[in-house]
């Protein structure tokens, strides 16, 4: 990884899979980010046109359990991570999703005590096909490589895909996660917080304060980690400190991938359970790292799920962003 520095609604996604001779449904719970053609923050990210929806919380391993039940049976993408070292059901680090089964024949199951918490051990290219699987609805053959993003052999070597017209989910762009991050909201030019916790000083780490502002950061000389023997903490469970728009963990827990494409990388943002102080949770602190995520970080990224409408849609709320901002003026 390289440092670069620089109301709510619950979405139900009706995925019918067929686990162990059961119906699930996969729930995104979103919150809505409005205020549609904000100012840019001073650092310049976190302006954007339209309003969409955001996930509230990191996608869990419960929910990535799911996505590889219903299309990795064979695996052919790498979906389930197997390396030596990090490998999702034995690394200490890991989400506990364990694999069993034969190549056409695989299932998945993740452990209770991790289902709720987010998954990690994934790449660029991992969530940018479960953002197809969403944006497709259904299970099938080739849902996972045309959608939000059309995936191509040539397109992953040369790191060259973007989003699609007219994706409806997708991964965060930079500017997307940075708005639901910091932006106070109530308007189009309200100011941003310096953390993702709705204030203006560092976080601090402690689960059982409901006061607000903690994050699960790692911090030189205090228990780790953070929760028992988990190194990350359930979605949400820092009470109180959500960002304005109703986001938990855009700081801490792990860190994650947003669609930048910076060279050879693609971004990462707001820090993880290994890191030693607030320092990247701070709005001004960006990362990158190779979209295969094949690098000594590679246990502590996750990633993130946005929303988004209609191109049609989308053009009508920039011009009445753009009307809004001709008003104020």
């Amino acid at each position: 990884m390289i440092s670069v520095r620089g109301v709510a609604r619950a979405a139900v996604v009706a995925l019918v899979l067929l686990t162990a001779g059961t119906v699930q449904a996969v729930v995104i719970d979103t919150v809505s980010v409005g205020n549609a053609g904000n100012a840019a923050d001073t650092t310049g990210y976190g302006a954007v046109a339209y309003s969409y929806n955001i996930g509230k919380y990191e996608v869990t391993a419960g929910q990535y359990t799911e996505f590889l039940n219903a299309v990795a049976a064979t695996d052919t993408y790498g979906l389930y991570t197997t390396r030596t070292t990090y490998n999702m059901w034995s690394s200490i680090y890991g989400c506990k999703i364990e694999r069993t089964g034969s190549p056409g024949s695989y299932t998945y199951d993740v452990a209770s005590d991790y289902a709720n918490r987010p998954v990690n051990f994934v790449s660029f290219w991992d969530a940018c096909r479960f953002a197809n699987w969403l944006h497709n609805g259904q299970q099938g053959a080739g849902t996972t490589e045309y959608g939000a993003y059309t995936l191509t052999s040539d397109g992953i070597t040369n790191n060259t895909i973007t989003r699609n017209t007219g994706a409806q989910w997708a991964v965060t762009s930079e500017d997307e996660w940075y708005k639901a991050a910091y932006y106070k909201s109530g308007g189009l030019d309200a100011g941003y917080w310096d953390y993702p916790t709705s204030s203006d000083t560092a976080p601090g780490r402690d689960m059982a304060d409901a006061s607000g502002n903690n994050a699960n950061i790692y911090d030189y000389g205090t228990p780790y980690p953070i929760d028992s023997d988990k190194y990350t903490t359930v979605a949400g469970e820092f009470q109180n400190s959500d960002s304005p728009y109703g986001t938990f963990d855009q700081g801490g827990n792990v860190w994650e991938f947003n669609e930048l494409l910076y060279g050879p990388y693609r971004g990462l943002r707001g820090g993880s359970f290994t890191d030693g102080n607030a320092g990247y949770l701070y709005a001004g602190s960006r990362n990158i790292v190779n979209p295969t995520g094949g690098d000594d970080y590679f246990g502590n990224m996750g990633f993130r799920v946005s929303e988004v409408p209609e191109p049609a849609t989308m053009g009508l709320l920039a011009l009445g962003g753009l009307l809004a901002l001709r008003r104020r003026r």
